[in-house]
């Protein structure tokens, strides 16, 4: 795996990480634990070095399933993991309108901390990120005291970098919060697809500079092509949501729009999706949801082909498609 360097945190990770959100088995259905440790095993086999999670998916179970999974290589700096304090009032995405204490007090944001380390096993946490955001809520009376306690987990050594989880297709609700330089990391919706970081996000990385963290690189798996009018999800699986009503058939007409532009250079749309989000400079690291091994395998061998030729790039600016399929 290529290293890149993430923003001024000091770590250099995979470019490719693994984003862990499937381990928590709650939303996405239909791949066990043994299989999540052998995805978690073969992605450091693979010379992944970056993963990311959250102590909302599964309940902390993800975290929990990284931590006795990878211990021994949290606890020797050869991986770094992210993992993202929830809104407390389990909102998503955040809205101005709602209070802050209602989202990230004081209070909230050391107790979810100590839940963390916990779960991981941990006396640090490489990195935590704000799992959701609003700049409105820089102007709340509230802020001073959190951002006191961000302030305060960090020189006590539980955080040792913050970063912010950017609203669902959003990135222009986090770009004050991010000028502060407590705020290392942001991750961001970025795709084929979705390309709205490229209009302020990517300049202030730029300037900053900032650590970019890339998810949804396959759109939740529209750009893998194997989402069709017919699929079926299996039972409680949280994309029988997404891809609602008429959205699977769009989902489908759109990728075999899409695979018009592979060629001998890019022969699967999961591997030009990679590669479109590798292609950017300003991004640090992608990290699609890998639950299976071979997923795992699959997605390293895309990313060592390295970036897209211009060309390709050109190609693809037609594809760009405005929309938010998340629930409101």
């Amino acid at each position: 795996m290529n290293p890149r360097t993430l923003g001024p945190t000091g770590y250099v990770v995979s470019e490719l990480g693994l984003g862990a959100w499937g381990l928590g088995g709650d939303m996405w259905r239909g791949v066990d634990d043994d299989a999540a440790r052998e995805a978690l095993r073969a992605a450091v086999d693979q010379g992944i070095t970056f993963f990311d999670t959250a102590l909302a998916y599964g309940n902390g179970h993800s975290e929990r399933l990284i931590g006795e999974a990878l211990n021994a290589d949290i606890r020797a700096g050869r991986v770094v993991v992210a993992t993202k304090v929830p809104p407390r009032n389990e909102v998503w995405p955040g809205k101005a309108a709602t209070p802050l204490a209602d989202v990230f007090s004081a209070r909230h944001l050391a107790a979810s901390t100590e839940q963390s380390l916990k779960n991981l096993g941990v006396e640090a946490l490489p990195l935590q990120q704000l799992h959701v955001w609003h700049d409105a809520w820089l102007d709340d009376p509230e802020w001073p005291a959190s951002y006191d306690r961000i302030v305060r987990l960090k020189q006590e050594g539980k955080v040792l970098h913050w970063g912010i989880s950017i609203n669902d297709h959003a990135p222009e609700t986090a770009l004050r919060v991010l000028e502060d330089a407590i705020f290392e990391t942001a991750q961001a919706i970025y795709n084929i697809y979705d390309r709205s970081p490229e209009r302020a996000l990517f300049a202030l990385a730029k300037r900053k500079p900032l650590g970019v963290i890339v998810r949804v690189p396959f759109d939740e798996g529209a750009l893998t092509g194997q989402i069709r009018s017919d699929t079926v999800f299996p039972p409680g699986d949280w994309r029988e949501q997404y891809f609602s009503g008429d959205r699977r058939a769009e989902a489908e007409r759109r990728g075999k729009a899409l695979a018009q532009v592979l060629d001998d250079e890019v022969q699967t749309l999961p591997e030009l999706a990679l590669r479109f989000c590798l292609s950017s400079p300003a991004v640090a690291t992608v990290i699609p949801g890998m639950r299976r091994a071979a997923h795992v395998r699959q997605n390293v061998a895309a990313a060592e082909k390295g970036r897209l030729a211009a060309g390709t790039l050109a190609k693809l600016e037609a594809h760009a498609w405005e929309k938010n399929w998340y629930p409101a």
